[in-house]
């Protein structure tokens, strides 16, 4: 968890989290208000940089990568009531990801967001 909580960081999130953040009613202003409570460290870290934070008045949880600490990635949302938690192989599968996503030069990460697999979220730098 980054120690300087009044860091700007980049916010995304994935197409298929997009999808069902508008199902949900879960906007983008709701999405950088996470995040702030993220950096903050007010959730759950699964380790790796893989946090679950509880959304939508605790109706839906969502997966968070973190990409090296400068970059938050919304990629995986679910209800509550279909579900309690994520498994371990999806915890490790998430993990992987986190690792790719680290890896990410900011070329890469333009392209991704060209090809529309992830998607900016507007916020302000006061995250």
């Amino acid at each position: 968890m980054p120690k300087n909580s009044q860091i700007a960081a980049r916010v995304f999130k994935t197409a298929g989290f997009a999808k069902a953040a508008k199902k949900a009613l879960i906007s983008d202003d709701d999405l950088s208000q996470v995040i702030r409570q993220v950096i903050k460290g007010q959730v759950d870290d699964l380790g790796g940089g893989i946090y679950k934070k509880r959304l939508n008045d605790n109706m839906h949880r969502s997966i968070v990568l973190a990409k090296g600490e400068r970059s938050w990635i919304f990629e995986y949302l679910f209800a509550k009531k279909d579900r309690e938690n994520i498994d371990h192989a999806e915890l490790v599968a998430f993990r992987k990801l986190a690792k790719a996503y680290a890896g990410l030069t900011e070329k890469q990460l333009d392209f991704l967001m060209k090809d529309k697999d992830l998607i900016e979220i507007d916020h302000d730098d006061k995250t």
